[in-house]
């Protein structure tokens, strides 16, 4: 699947939410509707990284699908704006389901091996060891 289907799928789902709800308009002078706004925040949150960095590929990779996108201090101030609606597609936070670029310590390296049930194993995360969990994502 390319990036370019994804990112239609992503804002077919979106747009079709917002159009049984009725939510989806724009002002006459705005640049974006409100479906794609959510779906450019929803690709930040998946993508990740630095403003500048999401904003140069996105207007690199998907200027041909959004082809009225703002200056990036206007984008992102619009994906603050929206950031509770953006909040309602991501997936409930669980024990484990947590998104980071670290690995997640369950217990200290010292204590691996001592209970049967143990959960993670002994790796390497940011140049140090640690017994834990690799990053997992969980997408609804």
């Amino acid at each position: 699947m390319t990036t370019e289907y994804f990112m239609t799928g992503l804002f077919t789902h979106v747009d079709d939410q917002f159009n049984e709800q009725g939510i989806n308009g724009k002002h006459p002078q705005a640049k974006l509707y409100v479906s794609e706004i959510i779906s450019l925040g929803l690709l930040f949150a998946l993508k990740g990284g630095g403003n500048r960095a999401f904003y140069r590929r996105l207007s690199r990779d998907y200027g041909a699908l959004f082809p009225q996108l703002p200056t990036r201090a206007r984008l992102f101030r619009l994906l603050n704006t929206y950031q509770d609606l953006i909040d309602t597609f991501k997936a409930q936070p669980s024990l484990l389901g947590v998104i980071d670029t670290y690995g997640i310590e369950l217990i200290h390296p010292r204590r691996e091996g001592r209970s049967e049930k143990q959960i993670g194993r002994k790796g390497l995360s940011n140049q140090r060891w640690i017994v834990g969990g690799e990053t997992l994502y969980f997408v609804e």
